[in-house]
């Protein structure tokens, strides 16, 4: 008998990804399905550098364009099923449109939160798909570490495979610094 492994997002994560993606679409015209998974990663990845501390806490899979957190990319490629309360999906030129469903509520947020929500705006909200893409697939990034320790990054950069089961270790963004890795650490236990 074969046993499956699923990964359900809690409420906590639910609604702080619903929420920031209700904020992203606010600040974002025309977010794509595409790109709001991108910034998805993005967020998680530049928190993690900065604090030692994920944004959401997501499993992404390194896939040929890039990390994915496969719940999210199964839910906002057709009718939103997890994160229906928060956003809806729009037909958009080639790709879906991330479209509020509702007032961005901020109970899940601190003002650090806010901040690096501002800085993904700023610094991403313009960048096209494929600059994303090659943002989170550049040189010695999670995705990349992790598809070439595991052999598979030939393999995806040809497109010869267009995912893995590969998870991105995510602990490599703070491997440098023995501070912010206890606090990784910590809190991937405690989570």
């Amino acid at each position: 008998m074969k046993i499956t492994t699923y990964i359900k997002l809690s409420d906590c994560q639910a609604d702080k990804v619903g929420n920031s993606l209700i904020y992203l679409s606010d600040k974002i015209a025309h977010l794509s399905n595409l790109k709001a998974i991108k910034l998805l990663y993005i967020l998680d990845e530049l928190s993690i550098k900065r604090s030692g501390i994920p944004f959401f806490n997501l499993k992404y899979k390194a896939w040929k364009f890039g990390p994915v957190s496969e719940e999210i990319f199964i839910d906002l490629s057709s009718e939103t099923a997890l994160l229906k309360d928060y956003v809806k999906m729009e037909a958009g030129e080639g790709t879906g449109l991330v479209k509020a469903r509702k007032g961005f509520d901020d109970n899940e947020f601190s003002d650090n939160n806010i901040e690096l929500l501002d800085f993904a705006v700023s610094q991403f909200g313009n960048k096209t798909e494929k600059e994303l893409a090659d943002y989170t697939r550049r040189i010695n990034s999670p995705w990349h570490k992790t598809a070439k320790d595991n052999l598979a990054l030939e393999l995806l950069m040809n497109e010869e495979i267009s995912c893995t089961e590969l998870l991105v270790d995510m602990e490599t963004l703070v491997s440098h610094d023995e501070r912010k890795k206890a606090i990784y650490r910590e809190f991937i236990e405690m989570n």
